[in-house]
């Protein structure tokens, strides 16, 4: 159903019959629009001109903005004192004097500028002229496949890229910036555009952590709340708009909308025919600029559709396999959901798993476990499948001339029956070797990562999968120093939900056994080539291992504490989210003083507040499930 309308529509002016509400409602948004001619700052491309709305001048206000992000992918973003106006990162109050602002004039104009762009407030064009192509934001289409039935067209709907831009030491990498939740876009259906403050914070926090965790992922630049303005969702909350960056946010849907299954029943709103001159051009581009694929001679006219299909399957599979190693969950792995260049992108309902469950799911709407950890792999391999049927006719075509790339207008004039002999042999030829990839790359690269989380370097099969082991050696299983195990084993199981009702022999037991196992693997290492240059073993592996597993983690309890401080007060919650920021960018740090036995309530009450929030928190919030309306 529609949503409830966010805006309140001015009636006219002197009062009159409105024969046309819909026409009425069009025109007072389009006199809305940020279509007037304004000043621009020195940091703007000389091409670009600045535009904004004469009559829309909502309240926005910074709450976010990402050092790392700025740091990796855009340094040469001037903010302006946009730092010093968030201020000084804190979980707890802070108890100091009043600091006179250092900011020049300058800076506030930089940093007003910064927030009205990223927020919609003012747009960046380029009209068309004889030296240079015009420029506008734009919104994708995509079509998908959704929790495993055909869905038509989707597209980006609240989602609107405003820029592009090279990283000032490599002209070869551009970053694309993406407004999500600014408002309408061609692809909003029957929903408003918008995004609210809770999704954003999430989405924001996460982006970043997983960057932290070497898990490939799109990136967040900043927050922006409108306060006041209304959004319906499961309750009634306020708009935020969240700045995302990527390489590109292309998607394994966007090859759908151009190539999609033929005869397919689906729920979605439409879909247009199918395109393949636009499908070409969409895969070359992909290959050639954003994925870089490396060994075709293009000059040549070498094949390409197979190589750009097994290098999203690698892509993806390194991804999935970090996914699985540190316990992340998506929660919504439709097709439109998978970047073609394997990044974690549309982080609505995901989680962090609390305790160990194979079947858990994170998604309250996913009723029947279709995107729970245990099967996040085999969507990977379904989502590629998705990719492999819509590239099928191209690949398809390329085998039947030699393996020689398809030209301009390659199947204008094909008859029905090439097609579909086409679409067979392109989705035959690959398929094995493509699924042969998904697997063994995700194998290696989830083994490679649990043997770094459990302080191992050699690969052996037989190695079981267990963390938060870093502080072991083995030492501790000999028999003079039992006492000392005893104690780390019970310092295991009291990170467990519910120790007060947990059979403690029989676990420890368990636990001993595993570790007489785990230790003979250790010292099947100790003596071998892969810690050579160490000087001292047990230490060397500790640092590894404590440097592959997270002390602060962002738990679903967290998150939903930073999002109610935030909802209640802007000024004391961006300072509480701009620290839990600096956490999850440095998760490995000894935030609470880990290895301190100090009581907490002998620390300050900063570290104190670090401490808590590295625990598993309120138990009632284990395996919190959230909606997609996150």
């Amino acid at each position: 159903m529609p949503l409830e309308f966010p805006y309140e529509i001015t009636p006219p002016d002197p009062p009159a019959v409105i024969e046309d509400k819909a026409g009425y409602v069009e025109k007072w948004l389009s006199e809305r629009e940020a279509i007037h001619p304004s000043p621009v700052s020195s940091q703007m491309q000389p091409s670009l001109n600045k535009y904004t709305s004469k009559l829309r001048n909502r309240k926005r206000e910074l709450i976010g903005l990402s050092e790392t992000c700025l740091r990796d992918c855009l340094p040469h973003l001037d903010v302006g004192d946009a730092f010093e106006v968030l201020g000084k990162p804190a979980l707890a109050p802070l108890i100091e004097e009043e600091v006179a602002s250092t900011s020049s004039p300058e800076a506030e104009a930089i940093r007003q500028e910064l927030v009205d762009v990223l927020s919609g407030h003012a747009v960046l064009m380029m009209p068309e002229s004889s030296s240079n192509p015009s420029f506008a934001p734009w919104s994708a289409r995509y079509s998908g496949h959704q929790f495993g039935s055909w869905a038509g067209q989707l597209g980006d709907g609240r989602a609107i890229s405003i820029h592009v831009t090279p990283h000032p030491e490599d002209a070869e990498t551009t970053y694309e910036l993406q407004l999500k939740g600014p408002g309408r876009t061609p692809f909003s259906r029957t929903a408003d555009g918008l995004a609210v403050l809770r999704s954003s914070i999430r989405e924001y926090l996460c982006s970043e952590a997983m960057r932290a965790l070497s898990i490939p992922t799109t990136r967040s630049l900043s927050l922006i709340s409108l306060p006041d303005l209304p959004v319906i969702r499961e309750r009634k909350e306020t708009a935020c708009i969240f700045t995302r960056v990527a390489e590109s946010f292309i998607r394994i849907g966007n090859f759908e909308a151009l190539s999609p299954p033929s005869n397919s029943f689906f729920f979605g709103g439409g879909q247009q025919a199918a395109d393949y001159e636009a499908l070409r051009k969409l895969g070359e581009w992909t290959a050639r600029r954003v994925l870089k694929l490396q060994g075709i001679d293009w000059e040549a006219g070498d094949a390409w559709g197979k190589e750009l299909l097994f290098d999203v399957a690698r892509r993806n599979a390194r991804m999935v396999a970090a996914w699985q190693a540190y316990g992340f969950m998506h929660g919504v792995m439709n097709t439109d959901n998978i970047s073609i260049l394997g990044l974690t992108i549309d982080y609505g309902p995901y989680a962090f798993m609390d305790v160990f469950d194979p079947y858990h799911i994170c998604n309250h709407s996913d009723g029947e476990g279709r995107y729970a950890y245990k099967y996040q792999p085999n969507m990977i391999v379904y989502a590629c499948r998705a990719l492999l049927d819509a590239l099928a006719p191209l690949i398809g075509a390329e085998a039947a001339q030699g393996n020689k790339a398809v030209q301009p207008g390659w199947a204008s004039s094909i008859t029905p029956e090439t097609l579909v002999s086409w679409h067979t042999v392109g989705k035959h030829l690959p398929k094995a070797e493509m699924e042969r990839i998904l697997e063994e790359t995700c194998a290696a690269e989830y083994g490679n990562l649990m043997r770094k989380r459990l302080g191992l370097r050699r690969e052996d099969k037989r190695t079981s999968a267990r963390s938060r082991l870093a502080f072991f050696h083995t030492g501790m299983m000999k028999g003079s120093d039992i006492e000392r195990m005893e104690t780390f084993v019970k310092g295991i199981l009291s990170g467990t939900p519910d120790p007060d009702s947990m059979d403690y022999g029989p676990a420890a037991e368990q636990w001993l056994a595993w570790l007489d196992k785990y230790s003979a693997r250790i010292e099947s290492e100790r003596n071998g080539q892969e810690w050579a240059g160490e000087a001292d073993f047990d230490s060397a592996r500790q640092d590894a291992a404590k440097n592959a597993n997270p002390r602060f983690v962002l738990r679903q309890w967290v998150l939903e504490e930073l999002i109610k401080k935030v909802e209640g007060d802007h000024d004391s919650g961006k300072r509480i989210m701009a620290k839990a920021m600096q956490m999850a960018c440095k998760p490995f740090e000894p935030w609470g003083a880990e290895g301190d036995d100090t009581p907490s309530d002998k620390l300050s009450a900063e570290i104190r507040e670090e401490r808590r929030l590295c625990g598993l928190g309120d138990k009632r919030l284990l395996g919190f499930q959230c909606s997609c309306s996150s």
